[in-house]
Formats: C-alpha cells, sequence, structure tokens
C-alpha cells in the first residue's frame, strides 16, 4: 500500500525530467562560456597575428624607401660631386616618380631626403684631434646662430648665449678639472649636483639628444616653441674625419647649397641676415621649370642681388656632401611606420664602388 503523501510514478518523472533539464541548461551554459572564451582567444590570436603581419609588412616598406633612396643617393655621386637643392634627390616629386617604381599590393612609401651637411657640426665647436680649444670660426657661428634663434621666440628664453657656448665647449673638451671655460662653463660636477645627476661627456656628441643636456640649453631652445625653430633641427652630430694615426676631427662645413633659412643666416654677416631668404629664394628660382642660376661653386651667393660686397669665411661652407638624413614612411591599411636613417656616403676602398654607409637608424 502507497504511503501517504508519497509522490506517483508520474510526479517522479516530472521531478527528474527537471533535473535533466537544468542540468542540460548547466551543461550548455558551461559549453556557451568555454565556446566564448575560446572564440575570443582565437579572434584575440587572429588579431594579434593580422597586427604583426601588418608591422612586418610595413617595415619591410619602410626599408624598402631608405634603400630607394640610397640609390638616387649612389646615382647622383656618379653624375658629378655637387649637392644641391637642385638635383633630384632633393626634388619631392623625383623622389615620388623614383617610389612609383617600386610596386606595393597595397598602400605607399612617403621618402624625404635631406642633407646633414646643411646643418651646423656642433662637434666642430672644439678643434679636435686636440679637443682642447675652440675653434675661432665656429664659435662665431655659434654666437651668430644663438642670436638668430633667441630673437625668433617671443619672450626671450630664460638662458644666455655666453653661458651655453661656453658650457658647450667644457662638454666637449677633454678636461674636467674644475677650469670651466669663461665664468659660465660647466664642467661634472655642476652637473653631478643636479636632479637625476649626470656627468660631463668631455668628449664629442654621438647623438643629438645630449645636446639638450648642456647648461643653459632650455627644452624650448632644444625643441623650438611657439612657432620659433629649435636648435635640433639646426645640428647635427655627424661628419667626423680622420686626421690621421687613428685620430679624427670634423671640419665643420656647411652646404651653403642645402643649408636652411636659418643657418643661411648665421653663416652672413650680423648686418646683412636679412639677405637669407634672398639665397634660399636664389637656389631654388625656375623659368619654365628649369632652374634659372647655377649653385654648384661656393661664391654664388655673391650672384644674389645685395650681396656681391659680402665675403663668408671660406673654411664655413662648402658645395658638396656626404651625409644625409633619409625619412621613410610607410602606410597601409590607416597603419604607418616609420624609418629615420643618416647615411654617409662613401667609396668602397677595395671595389671602388659608392656605397650608403648606415650611420644611424631609427624606427618609429
Amino acid at each position: 500500500m502507497k504511503p501517504p503523501n508519497s509522490p506517483t510514478g508520474q510526479e517522479l518523472f516530472g521531478n527528474h525530467r527537471g533535473v535533466a533539464i537544468l542540468i542540460a541548461i548547466g551543461v550548455v551554459a558551461v559549453l556557451l562560456t568555454a565556446g566564448l572564451a575560446l572564440n575570443s582567444r582565437i579572434r584575440s590570436s587572429v588579431t594579434g597575428a593580422f597586427l604583426a603581419r601588418e608591422r612586418v609588412v610595413l617595415s619591410e616598406m619602410a626599408v624598402s624607401g631608405v634603400q630607394a633612396a640610397m640609390v638616387m643617393l649612389i646615382n647622383d655621386r656618379k653624375e658629378n660631386d655637387t649637392d644641391t637643392l637642385q638635383e633630384d634627390w632633393a626634388n619631392p616629386e623625383k623622389v615620388a616618380e623614383m617610389m612609383g617604381l617600386i610596386p606595393y599590393d597595397e598602400g605607399r612609401v612617403d621618402v624625404h631626403i635631406s642633407d646633414e651637411r646643411g646643418k651646423i657640426q656642433v662637434n666642430a665647436l672644439v678643434k679636435f684631434p686636440e679637443g682642447q680649444q675652440f675653434s675661432a670660426s665656429q664659435r662665431f657661428l655659434w654666437e651668430r646662430l644663438l642670436d638668430q634663434v633667441f630673437s625668433l621666440f617671443e619672450e626671450v628664453p630664460d638662458s644666455d648665449p655666453n653661458m651655453i657656448i661656453n658650457s658647450l665647449k667644457d662638454w666637449l673638451d677633454h678636461g674636467d678639472d674644475e677650469a670651466i671655460t669663461g665664468l659660465s662653463g660647466a664642467e661634472s660636477d655642476y652637473y653631478e649636483g643636479l636632479e637625476p645627476p649626470y656627468s660631463c661627456k668631455n668628449g664629442p656628441f654621438d647623438h643629438l639628444g645630449e645636446v639638450a643636456l648642456v647648461q643653459g640649453i632650455t627644452p624650448d631652445l632644444f625643441a623650438g616653441a611657439g612657432g620659433a625653430v629649435g636648435l635640433s633641427s639646426l645640428l647635427t652630430v655627424h661628419g667626423v674625419s680622420a686626421a690621421g694615426d687613428g685620430r679624427f676631427t670634423y671640419d665643420g662645413k656647411i652646404n651653403i647649397s642645402t643649408a636652411d633659412v636659418a643657418v643661411l643666416a648665421t653663416l652672413l654677416p650680423p648686418e646683412n641676415s636679412d639677405l637669407a631668404e634672398a639665397l634660399a629664394d636664389y637656389r631654388v628660382a625656375k623659368a619654365d621649370e628649369t632652374y634659372t642660376n647655377t649653385i654648384s661653386n661656393a661664391g654664388w651667393y655673391k650672384n644674389v642681388p645685395g650681396a656681391g660686397g659680402i665675403t663668408i669665411n671660406p673654411d664655413l661652407i662648402t658645395v658638396s656632401s656626404d651625409l644625409f638624413r633619409i625619412v621613410s614612411t610607410a602606410t597601409r591599411n590607416e597603419r604607418t611606420a616609420t624609418v629615420n636613417v643618416v647615411v654617409q656616403r662613401v667609396k668602397e676602398d677595395g671595389t671602388g664602388r659608392w656605397i650608403c654607409k648606415t650611420l644611424l637608424w631609427q624606427a618609429q
């Protein structure tokens, strides 16, 4: 006889079915969660693989731009030994035509070539290989440079040009014996008292960022501000040459046929600095797409109207170069990769071939 209040067979079946449904729902929920997690991992892996592939492709595209620029520079050197803004490597349209010869399935590469010899060699301020005394012509150049740069700021930078020049000399020279240059130079005891502390280099600048560490060179002076040009765009640390017996020097010569307007102004006498724009325009003047002025000799500036009576120290200028900066930017699928390279154009001893030797390679 069935006990009172005991479930019937139908009720037991119904209860078991409910439990089974709950178990099934639980299993489905677990599987769904696991599936979503797996899907997320797969999507993440696929996305990561895609992005990695894109980075590799963009990098290779940017490198191809550098290689194409090197070819242009080598071909240019085979044709002549001068370097001016009238040549193909300095013409954005000609560079773009060169890049157009390289087939890309997608995307594009934009390349810009500039002459590092068109800048002021910061390491030439001191006479190497001795590395103890100012170069008189380079000190004059720095005085003019700082006058020009300071004048571009609406608010005068909180620094002193003479202090900057003396401190640069102390950074470059081999002595570190408290014998600072003038009353405003700086040796290691000054820099080691800063926070964070660091030592005076007592040797040539290896990279441009070191210049920003020198006493008196404020961030605005180095990088520029408010539309005013900064020192970083007008200087180069490159340009070393052999001085015999394993020693080195810096000749400090500036390519007057490629230099920036601000650098041209530093080369001119103070009373004639306003002619810098006229010199810059003279270099690229055209008639019917043909350059009208010859700028392949160092005295071409005397042909500029108003500049006939001017003399620039011949120790400071040249019209040839062996140093170039190549900036190659690859764009693809709304992503970019940039390579910033400085090369030196040299002739191989063994083969006599012209090559571009890499001095700096920065991927951005």
